[in-house]
């Protein structure tokens, strides 16, 4: 859930990438030499530590599929195309693009304040829902405090006490409950934070409009209209879907730490910030649908992708409402979000034209640059 300073392949872990696993590469169907930079970023991956890595990408060429190390360390099994994993905060464009199709149907403005749709909700430590409008929950404006930065919360689930609290239930209420115990980082408006406390809020204003849980807006919005098969929101259910690989933690200990497998835990320990489940192809359609304004009207996609700067720390990188503007070295500019959650960092990306798409996850989340595949794909060949 929480994304790292560059935004290259964030969320819930904290960091990213290593155990000291090296596999063979196993590439999938190629395109001819156009994505041998891809497969070599790929393979690098594996080569700093991480179990397994995939990626696919699609442009007016075709699907190339490229993948490196393995799904499950003890059985050798290689990662595969249609594999399914965790995408942590991804879930955050699905979010906000059932709010701004809410507003587009008149149900909700963006200027409105937290406040007018969940009164009393947002109080405590200097938080105030009637200064906070859901736009600055959808661009990371507010200012409101980042559950996941909680030293309690984080030892719980991402320290040694994931073992134990592994299939705990965290409700939203106790997922906001924990970032109210907190001042904000500042006043709304006034700056830039990732929070994940934004999107369990968003989540929220999404159920007392609807009357209906936000997943069920997202499979009924989203999912269903665009044959997202691979794609769910699983609630409380550890368990992955098939087909799918292992995920590997060091449980945000230090270089050398044991690594465990944490495949299955109760995703609602992220909720709307960071629940989902998909895989390579479901992410590009989604992602291609969105940037093509398949989901959304004229006026909300102006909305989705008005961006604000995230600061000095990251000239490059721009967030707009739950999607994310990048500057490559190259000069091009690759529009999607990045995730992170125990064992399962992802990234899916577009043109701002939606004919070209990268979706990549890596199955170990301690160390690894993510960014070096987008590099490769998007700058190291012929477009």
């Amino acid at each position: 859930m929480s994304v790292r300073k560059t935004l290259s392949a964030a969320v819930l872990a904290a960091a990213l990438t290593a155990t000291a696993f090296t596999a063979p590469a196993l590439a999938g169907e190629r395109t001819g030499d156009r994505h041998r930079a891809t497969q070599k970023a790929v393979d690098a991956l594996v080569g700093a530590g991480i179990p397994g890595a995939l990626a696919q990408a699609q442009d007016r060429h075709g699907t190339w599929n490229g993948s490196a190390g393995v799904a499950d360390t003890t059985t050798g099994r290689p990662r595969l195309p249609r594999d399914r994993y965790r995408v942590g905060s991804i879930t955050k464009t699905f979010v906000a693009t059932v709010v701004l199709q809410l507003e587009a149907e008149g149900r909700l403005d963006l200027d409105d304040t937290v406040e007018s749709q969940l009164p009393g909700v947002v109080r405590g430590n200097g938080h105030d829902g009637r200064k906070i409008t859901i736009r600055q929950l959808l661009n990371h404006t507010s200012g409101v405090y980042d559950f996941t930065s909680d030293p309690d919360y984080r030892e719980k689930v991402f320290g040694s006490g994931f073992l134990e609290h592994r299939y705990d239930t965290w409700t939203p209420r106790r997922l906001l409950d924990v970032a109210m115990r907190h001042a904000p980082d500042f006043a709304p408006g006034t700056d830039w934070s990732y929070s994940n406390t934004n999107y369990v809020l968003a989540g929220m204003v999404i159920e007392k409009v609807t009357g209906r849980p936000y997943g069920k807006e997202v499979e009924r919005r989203i999912l269903k209209p665009l044959g997202l098969r691979a794609t769910s929101v699983p609630g409380t259910d550890p368990r992955m879907p098939a087909p799918s690989g292992r995920a590997y933690s060091t449980l945000s200990g230090p270089p050398g730490s044991p690594v465990h497998d944490v495949t299955e835990l109760n995703p609602s320990l992220a909720w709307a910030a960071g629940e989902m489940v998909s895989d390579s192809a479901d992410l590009q359609r989604f992602v291609r649908a969105l940037l093509r304004g398949t989901l959304l009207p004229a006026r909300q996609m102006k909305e989705l992708t008005t961006t604000v700067p995230l600061g000095e720390e990251a000239p490059s990188v721009r967030y707009g409402l739950g999607i994310i503007e990048q500057k490559l070295s190259c000069g091009k500019e690759v529009w999607g979000h990045s995730g992170g959650i125990h064992g399962s960092a992802s990234e899916v990306v577009s043109t701002r034209d939606g004919r070209h798409t990268l979706a990549l996850n890596i199955n170990g989340d301690w160390a690894g640059d993510t960014r070096a595949v987008l590099e490769a794909e998007f700058c190291g060949g012929r477009p």
